[in-house]
C-alpha cells in the first residue's frame, strides 16, 4: 500500500479555508479591504502560536516489573486522557483566540472612524 501525501497538507487547507470565512463574513458585515487584511494579519499570527502552544511531552517512569500488556494499557490510557486534555485545551484557545481576534477588530476599526 502506498502512502498518500496530501497537498497542500490539511493544516494549510483549514487554514486557507478560516480566512476564506473571515473574509466572506466580514465583507458581508460592511468590512472594506483594510479590515479584512488587518483581520488576516491577526489570524495568521494567532493561529501560528495555536499551533506552536500545542507541541509537549513528557514522559512516566512506570515500576518494574510490569508485563508487556500491563505497559502498553497503561501506555493507551495516558495517551487517550492525554488527546482528550488536548482537545479540551484547543477548544478553550480557540474561542479566546476568536474572542481576541474580534476584540482586536473592533479597536482597529474604531481607530480608524
Amino acid at each position: 500500500m502506498s502512502n498518500i501525501l496530501e497537498f497542500p497538507s490539511r493544516e494549510k487547507q483549514a487554514y486557507a479555508y478560516l480566512t476564506d470565512q473571515l473574509g466572506s463574513l466580514l465583507r458581508d458585515k460592511g468590512a472594506d479591504d483594510v479590515l479584512i487584511a488587518h483581520a488576516t494579519e491577526l489570524l495568521t499570527k494567532v493561529y501560528g502560536d495555536l499551533q506552536g502552544d500545542s507541541d509537549f511531552s513528557f514522559s512516566v517512569s512506570l515500576p518494574n516489573g510490569l508485563d508487556i500488556d500491563e505497559v502498553q494499557q497503561l501506555q493507551e490510557e495516558i495517551g487517550s486522557g492525554i488527546e482528550a486534555l488536548r482537545q479540551h485545551h484547543h477548544s478553550i484557545m480557540i474561542r479566546m483566540a476568536a474572542q481576541l481576534l474580534l476584540t482586536e477588530l473592533e479597536l482597529f476599526q474604531r481607530s480608524r472612524d
